[in-house]
């Protein structure tokens, strides 16, 4: 509307004052309709007459409209009341346990396949059959706490309750699938690790979800998009009916939203603050769910998901505690040390003459391979294991000091493969291959040798791929094939002894045979094998894993107790069908080293036992046989071809302790070791040149031949590798209390923790200083 200036000027008048004017022009009275005035004929209406009743009519519409509004709004309001407080309480609850129910159905198809409903009962002191289980079971209601506050977060953001509750359980749905998924493809379930490579870009460890659709994962799909519509169609009718409009209101909008920001910032903080100390023994966050009966299951993530709740399972693995950072670290210090080893790596290979790749190497783990007739208070009416006791003496061989009992399979694999020791990480880090592997921006381990030579490295174990994430950390680790139980190589001639659970050793040795065979007769896949033909090979057995259920037929094996207290029958058995394994793989590993000492091609063989299996009950209650129960049996064995490679069989056997009678320090190095040192042993057995972190690794193990963190003789299913202080050997299997060790020595174990701390937690200074290159002359 336009208006008239004083100063004569024309402007458009803002929209109050177009309002005042319509009023002031319907308020003005015609001169007929003024009390006591002369009646006069009707005018004639002038154009500005008619423009003020075109107005007035407007008006007098507009007010009518306003007022049916305000009825129709009124009326609505009276139809839509508000729901009181205490409903959306309940409802808050009610999706809360919903979501939790959702994330426990999508890895109830594994393993044990417990439902949602055993998840919830169990807190309540009952199992699955109905019978009583171990008090103070809450996994339930923790993982509820998790999810409530992930729900109030969202809540808090979008302030319309029913908006965010269907917003909340659609997002679930597709976690719950695609959770389901990763469980169906990979028998593992999702890690922060998956997040973290999906947003920089890769598929990260949900590729195999991403590119196929596994068998059932219709049916799943179908399952949960019926569970959450239902829900949604709930959140709906609430939002129709509910009178309410923001869930929080306050007088002033902007100060409402300043309030619930630092709310929903606060529940966040809590969340990250719980994840990040979850996974450190000892901290707030970590025992607030060890009150709720949360006990971590590092060697199967479905099993711990199943027990303690895929919420929390998740939340463990985001933030481990791995080693605090040592004293004086930085990029000038590990210069320095890097110096300092490569020095030392060129003046151990001015006398090498050959390489680790001029063959192939065979690292075997041997599940709970040890000599039982070395374990105190036990008596065995046969020997289980000659073959291997008369090859001891005559290559590079000794006892192994192992971490576990009854258990840490994948912790003595870990070291083996990459040098590390477990002493070094801090007590939270009970299982590398669970929590620090996946996150790891550099990963070197030995088989990386062979692929930077130009050949490969393959991993066999005839048993689940899941389980310890193997699948994972191999492909991480660089190796370009991984066998397992289902995969041809293994499942084509699998062999079980008896009414054995495992498969045998001998098709173990036979799956590894084929490999090398294949290799060197340029048959096998082309991605499997270089042009030498040479590979690293990675084998952990299964034949011999716990259960020694008198699984063997004709089993001549009688163990006695020598201590004057007879064994129980059960522990009788165990150990009378543990010797019969035993002695099984004694038998699969003569034939083994048969055939590989029959081929042109050199080969040699790193065998060592990860542990003793929990079977000696009278042994392990006294704390005395500590050691003796944490020593297995290792050897290092070359072929025909690969001594010739060294040089004169002889002259080899006594310049690396290949033979009894050799050089007596040597015999003394190797005597003792732990698996962290096995492949700089094995490159001193060759004569082959090293690296720089293969030349400290030799002087580490001449210094301490032997190093594991605190031992205890249980099964090993802590969450935390028990307190204590770190075990650490002579040559003649004695402790060593380090700090009263050498200048020299104390140098050592201070670098090996520099070293470490910079692959594992640090900034990885040493990946650009040539550490882990080994030269090929």
């Amino acid at each position: 509307m336009k208006q008239w200036r004083d100063d004569g000027r024309i402007e458009m008048a803002s929209g109050s004052q177009m309002m005042a004017a319509m009023e002031s022009a319907a308020a003005i009275p015609e001169p007929w309709e003024v009390p006591g005035a002369i009646p006069v004929p009707h005018p004639v209406r002038r154009p500005l007459d008619g423009a003020r009743e075109r107005l007035r009519r407007r008006l007098v519409s507009a007010r009518r409209l306003h007022l049916r509004g305000e009825r129709g709004a009124t009326a609505e309001k009276r139809m839509r009341r508000p729901f009181p407080w205490w409903t959306y309480a309940i409802a808050f609850v009610l999706f809360s346990v919903a979501a939790v129910s959702m994330l426990q159905w999508s890895v109830m198809v594994a393993r044990g396949r417990t439902t949602p409903w055993m998840f919830f009962i169990k807190m309540f002191g009952i199992g699955a059959d109905g019978r009583a289980v171990q008090s103070g079971q809450f996994q339930f209601l923790l993982n509820l706490l998790v999810i409530g506050v992930i729900y109030a977060v969202l809540m808090l953001a979008v302030n319309r309750f029913w908006i965010a509750s269907g917003l909340f359980v659609t997002i679930i749905g597709v976690i719950a699938v695609l959770e389901r998924m990763k469980v169906l493809v990979r028998s593992e379930t999702i890690r922060p690790t998956d997040i973290t490579l999906m947003a920089s870009g890769g598929a990260g460890g949900m590729g195999d979800t991403v590119t196929n659709t596994p068998t059932g994962s219709a049916e799943a799909i179908i399952q949960m998009t019926v569970t959450v519509v239902i829900l949604l169609a709930v959140c709906v009718v609430a939002y129709v009916f509910d009178g309410r409009g923001s869930l929080i209101a306050t007088p002033r909008r902007f100060i409402g939203r300043i309030r619930r920001g630092l709310a929903a910032v606060i529940c966040a903080a809590m969340l990250v603050a719980f994840a990040a100390d979850l996974g450190t023994t000892g901290s707030w966050a970590n025992s607030f769910a060890a009150g709720f009966g949360d006990k971590a299951k590092l060697w199967d993530s479905i099993e711990d998901a199943q027990s303690n709740g895929v919420a929390v399972g998740f939340l463990r693995l985001t933030r481990p505690k791995v080693m605090d950072q040592p004293a004086g670290y930085s990029e000038a210090t590990m210069r320095k040390l890097a110096q300092r080893y490569s020095s030392q790596a060129a003046a151990i290979n001015r006398t090498r003459t050959t390489n680790l790749t001029d063959g192939t190497v065979v690292m075997i783990l041997s599940e709970s391979f040890s000599d039982p007739t070395r374990v105190p208070g036990i008596s065995l009416n046969q020997d289980p294991m000659p073959y291997i006791r008369e090859l001891k003496k005559t290559t590079t061989s000794g006892l192994m000091l192992s971490s576990g009992y009854g258990g840490g399979t994948a912790n003595l694999e870990f070291q083996a493969l990459t040098g590390l020791s477990m002493t070094n990480f801090d007590a939270s880090l009970s299982s590398p291959y669970q929590q620090l592997v996946p996150q790891m921006s550099w990963s070197p381990s030995f088989n990386q040798i062979w692929n930077a030579a130009g050949d490969t490295s393959q991993a066999v174990h005839p048993y689940n791929p899941a389980l310890y994430s193997r699948t994972t950390n191999y492909r991480k680790f660089g190796f370009a094939n991984f066998y397992s139980q289902n995969d041809p190589l293994i499942a084509g001639h699998a062999k079980r002894l008896d009414r054995s659970h495992y498969i045998s050793d001998e098709t173990s040795y036979d799956s590894v045979l084929k490999l090398i065979k294949d290799a060197a007769n340029g048959t096998s896949d082309g991605s499997a094998t270089g042009t030498s033909g040479n590979q690293f090979i990675q084998l952990v057995t299964m034949q011999n894993h716990m259960g020694y259920e008198n699984w063997y037929d004709h089993n001549q094996f009688k163990a006695s107790s020598t201590t004057g207290t007879p064994l129980s029958a059960d522990e009788r058995t165990h150990i009378d069908t543990y010797a019969k394994g035993m002695s099984y793989t004694d038998q699969y590993t003569k034939e083994f080293l048969a055939k590989l000492d029959a081929m042109n091609k050199p080969v040699t063989v790193i065998f060592y036992g990860d542990h003793l299996p929990s079977i000696y009950k009278h042994a392990s209650a006294d704390d005395r046989n500590s050691i003796p129960l944490h020593e297995t049996d290792y050897f290092i064995w070359s072929n025909k071809a690969a001594r010739k490679a060294t040089g004169e069989p002889e002259a080899a056997g006594r310049k690396n302790g290949n033979h009894a009678g050799g050089d007596g320090s040597n015999t003394a190095e190797n005597a003792y070791t732990s698996p962290n040192y096995l492949m700089a042993q094995t490159a001193t057995h060759l004569n082959a040149r090293v690296s720089p972190y293969l030349a400290f690794l030799t002087a580490m193990h001449r210094a301490v031949p032997a190093m594991e963190p605190p031992v205890v003789n249980v099964t090993q299913g802590w969450t935390r590798i028990p307190e204590g202080t770190p075990l650490y050997l002579d040559g003649s299997g004695k402790q060593i209390d380090v700090s009263r060790a050498s200048a020299a020595t104390k140098r050592l174990l201070d670098d090996y923790r520099l070293i470490q701390y910079d692959i594992t937690a640090g900034n990885g200074y040493l990946r650009g200083l040539g550490f882990m290159d080994v030269p090929t002359k």
